[in-house]
């Protein structure tokens, strides 16, 4: 399964890296767009994200986590048709491999 994701915070990268191995890593919204061409799943950090329009052109399914207090952010990204949720819940399930079945 190829995997591109969104994000620069080293302890999520640990995490992230540790669930997909061969995960490709993008620090910026461009290169993830140009990476995500036939991926298996998009993984985004939502607070690296100023307008989630600029996914548009993404056609793999999209997970987004962020944080729990940023409700609203959570729920445009929703809108934006990111399968979005609080990066705790996020991270528990990254943790247990039957959590991961809605991803992919």
């Amino acid at each position: 399964m190829r995997v591109v994701i969104l994000s620069s915070d080293l302890m999520d990268r640990s995490k992230l890296s540790a669930a997909w191995p061969d995960a490709d890593f993008a620090r910026t919204v461009a290169r993830l767009v140009d990476l995500a061409i036939g991926a298996d799943l998009v993984v985004v950090d939502l607070a690296k994200l100023d307008r989630f329009d600029t996914l548009v052109d993404v056609s793999s399914p999209i997970v987004g986590y962020g944080s729990h207090v940023e409700a609203e952010r959570l729920e445009a990204a929703a809108d934006a048709g990111i399968d979005a949720m609080p990066r705790s819940l996020f991270f528990r399930r990254l943790a247990d491999p039957s959590g991961l079945i809605p991803f992919v």
